[in-house]
């Protein structure tokens, strides 16, 4: 995506723009909705790591431009397919396949991932076939995960009300329905990208009294959006 340094909010060009050649920014944008099956916790993990692999391909590719993704990751905050993304790092065989992310036993504002120790004593308990480690990591004898984007969530770098953000500041809940309430959406930059502004989500207790999808909201997820800077001269993105 290209844009212009002077392009105003309304996507036209100011005045200046008509007689100047303006600088364009590039920035790599990708989405994702990542499987749902909370089992198939090989397959979340997968699509995940490709995707962070492409956009990271793409960002060099332009120069080492800044990434923008978001998307549905079908994984709680609590889970250990978020502590891949911030972390960029993940020590597979610590995390039990069928809930690495967080869907079966980790609802809204849990506690997050046990400690490192605990988890090392439990790491006996997990067991990845060949197949499962050659679908979540790209080859069956690599356990230990890693990405090249150093990622910064948008929602935790734009304080927000206590009704409406977790602990760490991501939203309470960004879906709904009859078999579920927690976040599983986000959107994430890079280094050079400053988040300005975003989108509240809506109360726990409106999403309740309401219902989704109903006929206001179309869906059983809430909308993220967010307004982000460029570091370096304050061009909106």
């Amino acid at each position: 995506m290209q844009m212009n340094e002077n392009q105003s909010e309304t996507g036209l060009g100011t005045e200046a723009s008509k007689t100047t050649s303006p600088k364009r920014r590039n920035l790599v944008v990708g989405n994702i909705h990542v499987l749902f099956n909370p089992n198939r916790g090989d397959i979340k993990l997968g699509q995940v790591r490709i995707f962070l692999e492409r956009a990271h391909k793409l960002s060099q590719e332009w120069g080492n431009i800044p990434v923008i993704i978001g998307g549905d990751l079908n994984s709680l905050p609590q889970s250990a397919i978020y502590q891949f993304l911030t972390a960029s790092e993940l020590e597979i065989l610590l995390h039990d396949r069928r809930n690495i992310s967080g869907q079966l036993e980790c609802p809204p504002q849990q506690k997050d991932l046990k400690s490192r120790d605990e988890n090392v004593a439990r790491s006996l308990m997990y067991r990845w076939s060949d197949e499962e480690l050659r679908l979540a990591a790209g080859n069956e004898a690599l356990t230990h995960l890693q990405h090249d984007l150093k990622l910064y969530s948008a929602y935790l770098g734009v304080p927000g009300s206590r009704r409406l953000r977790d602990s760490r500041g991501e939203p309470l809940a960004t879906s709904y329905h009859s078999k579920f309430m927690g976040t599983v959406d986000y959107i994430w930059h890079t280094k050079g990208l400053i988040p300005v502004r975003v989108l509240e989500t809506l109360p726990i207790n409106i999403l309740r009294s309401a219902g989704l999808p109903n006929e206001k909201w179309g869906s059983d997820h809430l909308a993220l959006v967010c307004e982000l800077a460029f570091a370096n001269d304050g061009t909106t993105a």
